[in-house]
């Protein structure tokens, strides 16, 4: 996870290239078949990296299927407060927001219902916030059929 850490610092000070390649390289490193929270958070911040919406939903699902082999009591031991049941907002609002940007405006709402399904287990905090007006703005660009990238998205701006 240090390993994981350091790449993302990378992309968020702006360095993509090297995060992204940095996060492949541990990919590789840990294989499909690896630790299942390193896979997770992996993929959750790679697909961040990709402005193609395509590529970045071939991580998310990457991200969502480890998610979906998750225990409490494994990403208990990186965090004592975490549970798998929170990752799921934001996973769903992953996925939403890249079949958004490809135009599937059926599956985008499927996955927006059902990131609001999950909403109660977010915290009453600035991350839960973020979530929730990330969902908004997912709903709305939905609702106009906009595949136009979200000024609020992170990772890359063209």
């Amino acid at each position: 996870m240090n390993a994981i850490t350091e790449a993302v610092a990378l992309g968020r000070a702006g360095d993509i290239e090297s995060a992204r390649t940095r996060l492949l390289e541990i990919w590789s490193e840990i294989g499909t078949a690896g630790d299942r929270l390193h896979r997770c958070a992996l993929a959750h911040y790679l697909a961040d990296l990709y402005d193609d919406p395509a590529q970045a939903l071939a991580w998310n699902i990457r991200a969502f299927d480890a998610a979906d082999t998750l225990s409490d009591d494994r990403v208990q031991q990186h965090h004592s407060s975490l549970q798998v049941a929170g990752f799921y907002p934001s996973l769903h609002l992953n996925l939403a927001d890249d079949y958004r940007r490809l135009g599937s405006w059926e599956a985008a709402t499927e996955q927006i219902i059902a990131a609001r399904a999950h909403l109660h287990v977010l915290p009453d905090d600035a991350y839960g916030a973020m979530i929730r007006t990330a969902l908004d703005e997912v709903a709305a660009a939905i609702t106009q059929r906009s595949t136009a990238r979200r000024p609020s998205a992170p990772g890359p701006q063209s």
